[in-house]
């Protein structure tokens, strides 16, 4: 009786942890097709329109922007490590043992995430400043394009790659391996997690300079392809044969550029 009111336990915290990250990715893809559609009207909700120096604030807008867009983005391909997270921490509980909060671990996870949309801001305003992004945000430069593919498909066969995937790949493994105590415990977990998750994929958001940071169907075409790396039974073999598709679609762009 006890073994099935625990496992009732589980089923119900696992259900809330899926509904609160199904919220919040919600709420991030709402954000993302709203601000696509203001743009395709000239309009905007966070996003800086000037090609000139920003303000503090429209850098401050600018870094929410990449933060919602890698929330949304990266927060469903983390949702089974967060669970895994909330069913070992309600075990715990169950036993009288101190456990963590799971929005701590997940916290440290998107703050990872952040750090790398200040990166990404950074990178953004110096490729607006040298003029190599259109007002659309994609990169005018067919050589620059071409190397960024080029780089991304090569980094798919990385041994930095492989082993981050590994960890992505592997949420058991993670928390039995890398287990720690108390809220600061399960906050530096995140941070772990986040970690590995920006070594696995930093690369392929850089694409989004190729495809366009606010193009609605690039961003979803690469949300997807993170979460069937991450979480289809055979992600690691399509993500070489990704790399050797971004390596010949790059040739084909520095081809066109030579033309």
């Amino acid at each position: 009786m006890e073994d099935h009111a625990l496992e009732r336990l589980l089923r119900h915290d696992r259900f809330w942890a899926l509904v609160a990250l199904g919220a919040v990715s919600a709420l991030c893809w709402g954000y993302l097709i709203a601000e696509a559609l203001l743009m395709a009207r000239g309009e905007t909700l966070l996003m800086p329109m000037t090609m000139g120096p920003w303000t503090l604030l429209e850098a401050g807008l600018m870094l929410l922007m990449w933060g919602l867009m890698m929330t949304a983005m990266m927060l469903p391909s983390a949702a089974p490590m967060i669970q895994l997270h909330a069913t070992l921490t309600r075990r715990r509980r169950a036993r009288g043992e101190a456990a963590a909060s799971t929005a701590g671990f997940a916290a440290g996870y998107l703050v990872i995430w952040t750090l790398f949309s200040l990166l990404a801001v950074l990178l953004q305003y110096a490729l607006q400043r040298a003029a190599l992004l259109s007002p659309m945000l994609v990169l005018t430069s067919q050589w620059l394009a071409g190397l960024v593919l080029i780089g991304a498909g090569l980094y798919q066969w990385s041994s930095l790659k492989e082993a981050c995937l590994r960890h992505c790949r592997s949420p058991l493994d993670f928390m039995l391996t890398r287990w720690r105590e108390g809220q600061w415990g399960a906050f530096m977990m995140g941070l772990s997690h986040g970690g590995y998750c920006v070594g696995c994929c930093w690369v392929l958001m850089l694409l989004l300079f190729v495809g366009g940071v606010m193009s609605l169907a690039w961003i979803a075409a690469l949300a997807l392809w993170v979460l069937i790396e991450k979480l289809a039974p055979a992600g690691h073999w399509l993500g070489h044969a990704l790399g050797g598709v971004l390596v010949i679609w790059g040739a084909l762009t520095l081809g066109a550029a030579l033309g």
